[in-house]
C-alpha cells in the first residue's frame, strides 16, 4: 500500500474530511442566508453568487468520489454532442440503483462546468437537511412531496422560475423516482404486467409525470 492509500484508510483522515466538510458547509450556508438581501434588489446576482457558493460544497463531494473512492465515471457520446456539453441547458436522466448515483451525475456536471448551478427534483424532506439541503434551497432546487395532486402546481411554478436562470444548468432526474431494491422491483414488475408494459430486468418502471412536466416547462430555455 502506498502512502496515499495508507492515509485514505486512516480514521484520522476520515475525521478530518468530515470536519472540513461540515464546518465549511455550515459557514457557506450562513453566507447564503445573507445573500437573501440581494433577491429583491438583483435576483440574477443572487443566483450567480449562490452558484459559486454551492460549488464550494458540492465540489468536495465530487473530490471524495474521484480521489478518495477512486471511482472512474466513463462517458460514451458522439463528438458532435460532446461539443455542446456545458454550453447549453440540459435535462439529464439517471437510473437510481445506488446511493451515490447523484454523485456520478455531479461528476459529469463538474467536468463540463455546471456543477455549481446543477438542479435536481428532490424530496421535500431534503430541504431541511443542513449543508446539502440548505444549499439546494438557495439554488432554487425543485422540491416535491411525491403526491402529484399537491405537487403539480408548485413543481410547475418552480420550473418556470428557472427559465430566466443566468447560468447554464443541467437538471438531473432519476427517472425511476426512487432507489432500486428487489422488493420495489417486484412491485414495479407487477404493475408492468397489469398494464401490459415490458418487464425490465434491472430497472424500475420510469415515472413519466415529473419528466414530462420538466420538459414542458424548460423547453427551449
Amino acid at each position: 500500500m502506498d502512502i496515499v492509500g495508507f492515509l485514505k484508510s486512516q480514521f484520522i483522515c476520515h475525521l478530518l474530511i468530515c470536519y472540513i466538510f461540515i464546518v465549511s458547509g455550515l459557514i457557506i450556508n450562513f453566507i447564503q442566508l445573507f445573500t437573501l438581501i440581494l433577491w429583491p434588489i438583483n435576483k440574477q446576482l443572487f443566483r450567480r453568487i449562490n452558484c459559486r457558493l454551492a460549488y464550494c460544497i458540492s465540489s468536495q463531494m465530487v473530490m471524495l468520489l474521484e480521489w478518495w473512492s477512486g471511482t472512474d465515471c466513463t462517458l460514451y457520446t458522439d463528438p458532435e454532442s460532446y461539443r455542446k456539453y456545458g454550453k447549453e441547458n440540459a435535462i439529464v436522466i439517471l437510473n437510481h440503483n445506488f446511493e451515490i448515483d447523484f454523485l456520478c451525475g455531479w461528476n459529469f456536471c463538474e467536468r463540463f462546468g455546471v456543477l455549481g448551478s446543477s438542479k435536481v427534483l428532490a424530496k421535500k424532506e431534503l430541504s431541511y437537511m443542513p449543508i446539502i439541503g440548505w444549499m439546494w434551497y438557495f439554488l432554487e432546487i425543485v422540491f416535491c412531496k411525491r403526491k402529484w395532486e399537491e405537487d403539480r402546481k408548485t413543481v410547475m411554478q418552480k420550473l418556470l422560475n428557472l427559465r430566466d436562470y443566468p447560468e447554464h444548468f443541467w437538471f438531473l432526474i432519476h427517472c425511476e423516482g426512487t432507489r432500486f431494491t428487489e422488493q420495489k422491483h417486484q412491485i414495479s414488475m407487477q404493475v408492468a404486467e397489469a398494464k401490459g408494459l415490458p418487464k425490465l430486468k434491472y430497472h424500475l418502471l420510469p415515472r413519466t409525470k415529473g419528466f414530462a412536466v420538466t420538459v414542458q416547462c424548460l423547453r427551449n430555455v
